[in-house]
């Protein structure tokens, strides 16, 4: 009797974890369509820019090696 309970309440744990899982799933997926035109790995494939911008419109120009300063 008691292997009976213990298959039950493993088997109701793995449905719980299962409805958990698709939850998260569908909100991830909701949350990925509203904001379609991020991307989903930002600064993979991107090149670098040759000036960055400073908060005041200015450019920094790059050093010699590349590195900003």
């Amino acid at each position: 009797m008691e292997m009976i309970i213990t298959v039950a309440v493993i088997l109701a744990m793995i449905a719980v974890g299962v409805i958990v899982i698709r939850r998260l799933s569908t909100q991830h997926d909701a949350r990925i369509a509203a904001f379609h035109y991020s991307d989903a790995l930002p600064g993979v494939g991107r090149r670098m820019r040759k000036r960055r911008r400073r908060a005041d419109g200015t450019a920094d120009e790059a050093n010699r090696d590349g590195n900003y300063g």
